[in-house]
């Protein structure tokens, strides 16, 4: 099937649309598999309310992510959200991945715990970052309940607002289980060493475990860097960090990319405060240092302005 997002039907009044608006992007471990996207994207095109703004694939992590958007009704008397087109398009499109992707035949250079892997809500418009926790609350509630997978819960969506990559420290997210920079199969524990938020402490190996959160609008930047030596690589990607000492709100993590490159993936967790210039600015300096020529960063999602804009114009076509 030929991904086309415009022929996602949105009936609702664009201008409420445009005032109480939810944004999800849900990242699948396949990107190879051309009949697995299909089927997932069948899936999201049974529910006409949610528009697929964005689709980003990479061969090299064998990854896609999906940005999704669609409206939030609430209640006329408390204000409270009660209902969003959101829930029922993500846990179809979920569902078709268990689906199609087998997580013990997956490999690729990218991280991951899952076939779905992380599920991330952000308000738009109007709506607040409470509305977006609520959502990815009752997305958890389904994935854990429905289909038997385990959910950790992160940032406004947990308790206790515990940050994703902590949880994905404790999880073991960051290592490698092949070849050295590699991740393949299932290699961890099938019984978890604590419980998750949702679902059982038994791994279905096939599926893995998801992380669903809720946060104000993240960027993500990679920037290549032109050496096979991912350890340097990895080197630089710790000295732009926060956690390495590096700027602020800046998360960094050094990956194979192909078979001639590696390459810096970023977390801008506050893009107007730190933005990508400053970012391709420091890596340009560090890998001077270690004699590494880089190549400019880009983007691999929207603002949260062009989603809305590409949102409003998608939806307009369509009525």
């Amino acid at each position: 099937m030929d991904f086309n997002p415009s022929t996602n039907k949105v009936k609702k009044n664009i201008t409420n649309e445009q005032s109480m608006l939810l944004c999800c992007k849900l990242y699948i471990s396949e990107s190879r598999n051309l009949a697995a996207l299909d089927s997932i994207e069948r899936a999201a095109a049974l529910h006409r309310e949610t528009v697929i703004i964005d689709k980003f694939e990479d061969r090299a992590y064998n990854r896609v992510r999906y940005t999704l958007v669609s409206y939030v009704l609430h209640d006329s008397t408390t204000d409270s959200p009660i209902y969003s087109p959101l829930q029922q398009t993500v846990l179809a499109m979920v569902e078709a991945a268990y689906q199609a992707i087998n997580l013990e035949r997956h490999s690729g250079a990218h991280p991951r715990l899952g076939v779905v892997d992380h599920i991330c809500f952000h308000p738009l418009g109007r709506e607040k970052l409470e509305e977006a926790a609520w959502l990815a609350k009752l997305v958890a509630g389904d994935i854990g309940n429905q289909l038997q997978v385990p959910v950790f819960l992160y940032e406004a969506a947990h308790p206790t607002g515990k940050a994703l990559d902590a949880i994905r420290r404790d999880l073991g997210y960051f290592r490698p289980n092949y070849m050295g920079s590699q991740w393949a199969g299932w290699a961890l524990p099938e019984v978890l060493s604590e419980n998750p938020d949702e679902g059982p402490t038994q791994v279905p190996r096939a599926r893995g475990i998801v992380i669903i959160g809720a946060s104000p609008w993240v960027r993500t930047f990679n920037v290549p860097i032109m050496s096979t030596d991912v350890s340097i690589t990895r080197r630089i990607a710790r000295k732009v960090s926060t956690r390495g000492g590096g700027l602020p709100t800046v998360q960094a993590l050094g990956l194979f990319h192909g078979e001639d490159s590696t390459e810096i993936a970023c977390n801008l967790l506050e893009p107007n405060r730190v933005g990508a210039d400053r970012v391709q600015h420091q890596i340009d300096l560090l890998a001077a240092e270690e004699g590494l020529d880089v190549e400019k960063g880009y983007f691999t999602d929207y603002s949260q302005e062009m989603t809305l804009e590409k949102y409003t114009k998608l939806v307009s076509t369509n009525q």
